[in-house]
């Protein structure tokens, strides 16, 4: 049974200003800054860190195992967010599957358009493994637009040919950058936080003209053929819904194990207001359960 404080974290969001009338420096504090209203429990670190020259952080819940990471790569349209803005979120996901996180700070459009993000992501993994991390004891996560990176990230890893991680983590993943699925259409008038022309002005900023089709701007065009189990969560309320679902069918066409949950009323990143959600705080267990598993250490 559905908790139904979604309603609540609707007028939390109802509350926000209009952010197309935002520039892109002040729309990037008001989303560190909105983050920042669910603080870190005081039993989680946080410990800034430059991996191969990239910008992360380290988040340890109390405990948690240091042989074992969660990679995250947070959303925003690869135009907004950083680990300050989800950093509440990944210190759960650390305690949730009991291993460190590492957040990574990647260089955002337009300033760094595609493929920065994906280079960013693949050093970051590189700098773990350089660390002695085993890659089975590696989960790359990410959500919305992070979720889109992620996959990209895995396809990249291959093509490259550097030992893959455990599994992938895909929550409510943005994989087309073309915007041509019908959900943009069908959930219009339910979505709180994503609208098609939020998003095709963040496309246009990470793309700077690039064609949307390429596999590791839009993983769901990208051959997916030997990547790792992947995690893929979304919810009903939502205009990324059918890039998830379309990304669960092209990744199981592909021979790639993965599960697709589709939860019942909630919105984009619902897992981001777990404090006040208890569907957020059940996703969010949901992928500490999937990653002990996948890493062998349930």
């Amino acid at each position: 049974m559905k908790s139904g404080e979604i309603a609540r974290v609707r007028e939390l969001l109802a509350s926000l200003p209009d952010t197309n009338t935002l520039s892109i420096e002040e729309f990037r504090e008001l989303y560190d800054g909105f983050g920042s209203q669910f603080p870190v429990p005081d039993n989680v670190s946080v410990e800034p860190v430059f991996a191969r020259g990239v910008s992360a952080e380290w988040v340890r819940a109390q405990n948690a195992r240091a042989d074992a990471v969660i990679l995250y790569v947070h959303g925003g349209g690869y135009v907004i967010g950083s680990p300050a803005s989800h950093r509440h979120m990944i210190a759960a996901l650390s305690q949730a599957a009991g291993i460190a996180a590492l957040a990574v700070d990647y260089r955002l459009a337009p300033e760094s358009p595609f493929p920065a993000a994906v280079d960013d992501a693949v050093s970051a993994y590189e700098w773990l493994l350089e660390q002695g991390i085993a890659p089975g004891r590696i989960v790359i996560a990410g959500d919305s637009a992070g979720g889109g990176l992620t996959v990209a990230t895995l396809v990249a890893l291959r093509e490259r040919q550097l030992p893959l991680p455990a599994a992938g983590v895909c929550i409510l993943p943005w994989v087309d950058l073309t915007l041509t699925a019908q959900s943009y259409r069908t959930k219009a008038g339910v979505d709180p936080m994503v609208s098609h022309e939020g998003v095709e002005k963040m496309a246009q900023a990470y793309l700077a003209g690039q064609d949307a089709r390429m596999p590791q701007a839009s993983p769901l065009f990208a051959d997916l053929g030997g990547l790792p189990p992947l995690l893929i969560q979304v919810g009903t309320d939502e205009v990324l819904l059918d890039d998830a679902v379309s990304l669960d069918a092209r990744a199981r066409a592909a021979g790639v194990a993965t599960t697709l949950e589709v939860w019942d009323e909630m919105i984009h990143v619902w897992h981001y207001f777990y404090p006040i959600l208890p569907e957020g705080r059940e996703a969010i267990a949901r992928i500490g359960a999937f990653v002990q598993t996948q890493m062998g250490l349930a």
